[in-house]
């Protein structure tokens, strides 16, 4: 049996698309090319309409195959869309539980041509799972989930309310990386800086010295001076944090760490003060400009970038000038542009999306012009 994984999004869905790719894999799936697959799965982004577009291309033409595949969705996928997909489609998966809802899948659709298959029920893929050979950097999900509800965005709707891994499970699971030859982990989560968990950290640290963090409860940063202690381990990355939890804390640990890579991804979204407002975003683009002035005064050779909207609804001409102001002024060494699309559900898109795609499209090859092309990006 082969398989063929159709990626979109975020660094979340590459993870997740290893550890099904591992799971596979040790099922005796073979990858193969998408024309060949006996098995497709597609790891879906809701964030814009236009991943959700090319998912829909794609289905046509897999229903043409001649071997007729069976097509699975899974990560990132909000109900309004499953609605639409779920006729066209031989199962929707939550990335949650995938392992045991994919084994339910398997002995429903290919019982006849997979002998052996109840062997593989009881494989943790969570204990089992090793990086590819030869390869030097990894992504790690330390929480899941956001709570900021910002205006455009689907992924509490998606993702659910935020949830931090226990420290244990993260120290744990980097340690078994760098055994295997990792020498660089980016930190993952949509909102990591504010990342909060308990955990006794098991063997490495005192009663006494569990009580002076919190009584066991480690934010981000603590978190990341633990990460930092792990021996063969050279860099750190995180990505994405939000400028309204930047804390003081944190941008010192940046600039003092050995292991801190100095790439930093701050979305700062919109450079107007009424579309932030609109957003949800909790910070002034006098905040956003501030903060960064700090943040390159205590880290040296900070590589920044950013996310930035375009055409969010009302967006006037003279407000999408702030943004440029904002952009010629910071200076980010790179920016991912987007232009404005509804998502279903999200409070946005009971606003009216005013803004012609034309003038999107301007506004967006400005920025890019801007920012990206100037470094040859």
């Amino acid at each position: 049996m082969t398989y063929y994984l159709f990626v979109l999004g975020c660094q979340q869905n590459y993870y997740d698309a290893e550890k099904i790719s591992h799971l596979l894999n040790k099922m005796e799936y073979f990858e193969s090319k998408e024309k060949d697959a006996d098995l497709i799965i597609v790891l879906a982004c809701s964030v814009r309409q236009k991943p959700l577009d090319r998912i829909f291309g794609k289905i046509k033409l897999w229903k043409k195959l001649p071997q007729k595949p069976k097509i699975v969705i899974t990560a990132c996928v909000l109900s309004h869309d499953k609605k639409k997909l779920e006729n066209k489609v031989d199962a929707i998966i939550d990335t949650k539980n995938f392992q045991k809802e994919f084994l339910s899948f398997q002995k429903k659709y290919f019982i006849n041509k997979r002998l052996g298959v109840i062997k593989y029920s009881k494989l943790n893929i969570n204990k089992s799972f090793n990086p590819e050979k030869n390869k030097s950097t990894s992504y790690i999900p330390i929480m899941s989930g956001c709570d900021n509800f910002c205006t455009y965005c689907v992924v509490p709707y998606t993702r659910g309310k935020e949830i931090s891994r226990p420290v244990d499970d993260i120290i744990s699971e980097i340690k078994n990386l760098v055994e295997n030859g990792i020498n660089e982990v980016t930190l993952l989560g949509q909102n990591v800086n504010s990342y909060y968990s308990k955990s006794n950290l098991k063997n490495q640290k005192s009663k006494t010295q569990i009580k002076n963090l919190k009584n066991g409860k480690y934010n981000f940063v603590q978190l990341l001076r633990e990460i930092e202690k792990i021996k063969g381990l050279k860099k750190i990355s995180f990505l994405t944090a939000h400028p309204k939890d930047m804390s003081d804390e944190l941008i010192e640990w940046m600039g003092v760490s050995k292991k801190f890579s100095h790439k930093l991804h701050l979305p700062v979204q919109s450079g107007d003060n009424e579309i932030l407002k609109k957003m949800n975003r909790h910070y002034t683009s006098e905040n956003y400009i501030k903060l960064i002035e700090n943040l390159k005064l205590k880290i040296k050779n900070l590589n920044l970038s950013t996310d930035i909207i375009v055409g969010f609804p009302s967006e006037t001409k003279k407000q999408f000038k702030n943004t440029v102001k904002l952009c010629k002024k910071i200076n980010f060494n790179q920016a991912y542009v987007s232009q404005y699309s509804p998502r279903p559900g999200t409070l946005a898109s009971t606003m009216k999306n005013d803004v012609s795609a034309k003038e999107k499209k301007r506004r967006w090859q400005i920025l890019n012009d801007l920012i990206n092309k100037k470094r040859g990006r």
